[in-house]
C-alpha cells in the first residue's frame, strides 16, 4: 500500500544556526524569514519538497533555548510536541560558535523522540578545516557532516540522507485544495486564535504579547464538508511602529499571502474597533482585486466593556471605512466560537459571487440600459460610444467594454458602471473590474466586428449585440459636440 501522508522532516536547533536557510533551500522557496538575528522563526513552517523524484514535507521550527522568557518557553514546548509527530529529524548546529551546552540539551530532546536524526554543522566556510571543527561534535555518536548553507556546500549530502530514510512505498501526493483564506490584521487582533479554533490545534503560538506570529503559515482543513486552505500571517503595523527588521520582513509575508488568497479575512479587535490602518489594508486588498471580509473579533469582551457595542462599532466603521460601504462584515469570538457559522456562510456567499458568470446577452441588455441613463464621456471633441460588454475568464468577475474611444472612459464613469453591475447582479462587496478596449469596425459592412474582438462571444450573442448597437447609434446624437 502506498503511503497516505508525505514523510515529514523537521529541522531543529538553537536560534540563528541556519535552520530557516536550510528550509528555504530544501523547499526551493522563501517561506521562512531569514535574517541574521536570533529567534526570527517563532512559528512552524511546513512546505512540500521534491528532490530527484522523491517527495517529502519539510518542517521549520523555532530556535530552542534555555531562556526563561515567554517566547522561549513556548517555542521549546511547541518543538518538543512536534518532533514526536514527524518522521525524520535534522539537527543544525553552528560551526563558528562551536558546541555549547544548549546543543547537548537539543540532542537529548531529539534522541527521546526515537526518530532517525542527522547532525548538520553549518557555517563551515573552509571545508579543509571541517574535520577539526567537527571533532567536538562526534561525542553524540550519530552521523554528522559539515555544511555551509550560504555556499550550498554539502546540501546534496543532506538530501541523500533524507531520501535514504524514506519508505520504499511511493507516496500518493495530496494537494491543498479549496478556497484559500488569508487571515490578516493588526498584531494581537486574534488572528492565530481564530486559526487555532478552526484547525483545532495549537500550530500558531498564541500569547498576550503582540506580534507572536512572524511567518505566514498554511494549513488545509474542512468546515461543513467543504475544503479550505488557511493562511495565518504576521500582524500588519504602521511602518512607524515596526520596531525591528523582523516585523518589516514579516509584513511582506502578509502581502504575499494576500496575493495568493481567494478571500481575505481582515480580523479587527472588537474592543479597540477599526482604525485608519485597517482602512488602508482594505484599500490594499481591493487594489489587488481580492475579496475581503471584515471579521470583528473578541465580541464577547467588547459587549462587556461597551453596553451599546454594535451602535458604537457601526459608527466607527462608517467613519473609518466610508469609502468602502459594501464590505461584508461579521462579528465573532475566536475564543468561544460564537459567530463562526455566520463567518463561513459569508465566505461561501462571497466565493459564489466571486465565481459568478453572466451570459453575454443578459449582460448587454443591462449594459445598453445603463449607458442611456448617464451622459456619455467626451474625449476631445467626440462622444465616447460603447458597443458591447463581455465578461472575461478572470476571478473575481472582470469585464471588457468595447468602445470607439476607450481612452476617454474616465475613472468616474467606470465607477458608475461598476456600481450598476453590482446592484443588478448582486455583486456587492466584490472587487469587480472593467477594462476598456477599442472595437474594430468592418469597413465593408460598417458594423462592429464582434467575434474578432472577443473569443467568448458566439454567433447568436453577436447578432443580439449588433441589434443593440443599431438601436443605440440611432438614438444617440452625432459624435461631434456642439
Amino acid at each position: 500500500m502506498p503511503a497516505t501522508r508525505s514523510p515529514q522532516v523537521a529541522i531543529m536547533g538553537r536560534p540563528n544556526v541556519g535552520k530557516s536557510t536550510l528550509f528555504n533551500i530544501l523547499t526551493r522557496s522563501r517561506k521562512a524569514v531569514v535574517r541574521n538575528e536570533s529567534g526570527v522563526t517563532r512559528d512552524v513552517n511546513l512546505e512540500p519538497a521534491d528532490w530527484w523524484g522523491h517527495e517529502f514535507d519539510v518542517v521549520d521550527t523555532g530556535g530552542i533555548t534555555e531562556a526563561s522568557d515567554t517566547f522561549s518557553q513556548l517555542i521549546k514546548q511547541q518543538v518538543s510536541e512536534l518532533i514526536n509527530n514527524v518522521d525524520l529529524l535534522i539537527v543544525v548546529m553552528d560551526g563558528k560558535s562551536g558546541l555549547v551546552p544548549e546543543d547537548r540539551d537539543i540532542i537529548k530532546l531529539a534522541k527521546q523522540s526515537g526518530k532517525p536524526m542527522f547532525l548538520v554543522v553549518n557555517k563551515v566556510d573552509q571545508m579543509q578545516n571541517s574535520e577539526l571543527i567537527l571533532a567536538e561534535f562526534y561525542e553524540f555518536g550519530i552521523d554528522v557532516i559539515a555544511c555551509s548553507f550560504e555556499k550550498r556546500d554539502s546540501v546534496d549530502v543532506i538530501v541523500e540522507w533524507i531520501i535514504g530514510q524514506l519508505p520504499e512505498e511511493p507516496y500518493v501526493p495530496t494537494h491543498r485544495e479549496g478556497v484559500r483564506l488569508a487571515v490578516i490584521g493588526k498584531p494581537n487582533a486574534g488572528k492565530s486564535s481564530l486559526c487555532n479554533f478552526l484547525l483545532d490545534k495549537n500550530r500558531m503560538m498564541v500569547s498576550s504579547i503582540a506580534g507572536t506570529t512572524v511567518d505566514a503559515v498554511e494549513a488545509q482543513f474542512k468546515y461543513n464538508e467543504k475544503d479550505y486552505v488557511l493562511i495565518d500571517t504576521a500582524g500588519l503595523r504602521r511602518q512607524s511602529k515596526r520596531k525591528d527588521g523582523v516585523e518589516v520582513l514579516s509584513s511582506f509575508k502578509s502581502y504575499d499571502a494576500i496575493r495568493k488568497a481567494d478571500v481575505v479575512l481582515l480580523v479587527i479587535d472588537g474592543v479597540i474597533g477599526p482604525s485608519v490602518q485597517e482602512a488602508k489594508m482594505v484599500e490594499y486588498i481591493l487594489d489587488r482585486h481580492k475579496a475581503v471580509i471584515v471579521v470583528s473579533n473578541k465580541i464577547d469582551l467588547a459587549k462587556k466593556e461597551r453596553p451599546e457595542f454594535r451602535k458604537w462599532y457601526r459608527e466607527q466603521m462608517n467613519e473609518k471605512f466610508h469609502f468602502f460601504d459594501d464590505i461584508p462584515q461579521v462579528f465573532i469570538s475566536a475564543k468561544t466560537g460564537s459567530g463562526i457559522n455566520d463567518l463561513f456562510s459569508l465566505i461561501e456567499d462571497v466565493w459564489v459571487k466571486m465565481s459568478t458568470k453572466i451570459k453575454t446577452s443578459k449582460l448587454n441588455d443591462f449594459f445598453f440600459e445603463s449607458i442611456r441613463q448617464a451622459p456619455a464621456p467626451v474625449y476631445g471633441t467626440k462622444n465616447v460610444k460603447f458597443y458591447y460588454l463581455t465578461q472575461t475568464h478572470q476571478v473575481p468577475p472582470s469585464f471588457i467594454a468595447f468602445a470607439n474611444q476607450p481612452e476617454g472612459v474616465t475613472t468616474g464613469y467606470r465607477r458608475f458602471l461598476i456600481k450598476r453591475i453590482k446592484q443588478r447582479f448582486d455583486l456587492q462587496g466584490i472587487p469587480i473590474r472593467i477594462f476598456c478596449m477599442k472595437s474594430k469596425k468592418n469597413k465593408k459592412t460598417k458594423t462592429i466586428d464582434i467575434e474578432s474582438d472577443h473569443e467568448l462571444i458566439n454567433q447568436e450573442e453577436a447578432q443580439h449585440i449588433q441589434e443593440h448597437i443599431q438601436e443605440y447609434e440611432l438614438g444617440e446624437p452625432s459624435e461631434s459636440t456642439p
